[in-house]
């Protein structure tokens, strides 16, 4: 699915160049369910995001599902991120202007086509999204009404609307306490074990990460496969998301609850 070879990255400030990644091998296996971790600054969410064709300013190859990013014009790059990438963001980016459904159906204006449906069609594809995210009864409710979970919910549900091979997740859990992250950690699983969809998910949450296939470790700039600790390592995937929703219901976690995901910020700093 996913083939990064010889990755170089360097964010240029006038005359300063900062390098962030250098030579970057890493390979994704199609329907498989990877964290990548690292400390902030590491380089994750550039790596993450490059994958997703937000970044085409790198050195090297990526190849997604036969296709190299790099060969790819403008307009075919934005077909690939429309048709075959969902992404999910810690913020959830939603427009709070508009009701769930819209929010979901947005990936809609961007099609070209066959993929070209009427308004009334992408509204119906929005509410069936929204119900595999559990979400029925608020396909006509603002963003602004949602607890951090819901939303988070309808951000996966915007992904989802095209079908996509490959889910990109930039600390989706960072805004969400203990609870509400296990849930959709939750969710992730599920879409991973039913649909079949590859999902990259950077995290700094130990906990999330033991529950993906693979853990990889983004170093000094370099990939490394992550071991991980032995009691990690050995947790099934739903039994260690469902410990951390225990965990924090025992500890009286609120769905409303949002942190402030300052190591987040310290990392986007870092990366420019």
């Amino acid at each position: 699915m996913i083939r990064v070879r010889g990755m170089h990255k360097s964010y240029r400030t006038g005359k300063l160049v900062t390098p962030v990644l250098h030579g970057v091998d890493l390979e994704i296996e199609d329907g498989e369910m990877v964290s990548i971790v690292g400390p902030s600054g590491s380089g994750k969410s550039t790596l993450l995001h490059a994958i997703g064709g937000l970044d085409r300013d790198y050195e090297g190859t990526i190849e997604v599902d036969g296709r190299d990013l790099h060969a790819m014009n403008d307009v075919e790059l934005s077909a690939y991120r429309n048709r075959h990438v969902g992404f999910v963001f810690q913020t959830f980016n939603l427009l709070q202007h508009q009701t769930c459904a819209e929010n979901v159906a947005l990936p809609s204006l961007f099609a070209r086509g066959k993929q070209v449906m009427s308004h009334g069609q992408a509204l119906e594809r929005a509410r069936e999204v929204l119900a595999r995210v559990d979400l029925s009864d608020k396909v006509d409710a603002a963003p602004t009404t949602l607890s951090g979970g819901q939303r988070q919910r309808v951000a996966i549900a915007r992904a989802l609307f095209n079908e996509p091979q490959l889910m990109l997740c930039d600390e989706p859990t960072g805004n969400l306490d203990s609870a509400m992250g296990a849930a959709i950690m939750d969710l992730f699983c599920r879409l991973n074990r039913e649909d079949g969809i590859t999902v990259v998910i950077v995290t700094h949450d130990p906990r999330i990460a033991s529950a993906t296939h693979r853990r990889v470790r983004v170093q000094d700039g370099r990939v490394l496969e992550d071991e991980g600790d032995d009691d990690l390592a050995a947790t099934p995937r739903a039994e260690a998301a469902g410990e951390a929703k225990a965990e924090a219901s025992a500890d009286g976690g609120d769905e409303r609850a949002e942190g402030t995901a300052e190591a987040d910020d310290e990392e986007r700093r870092a990366e420019g």
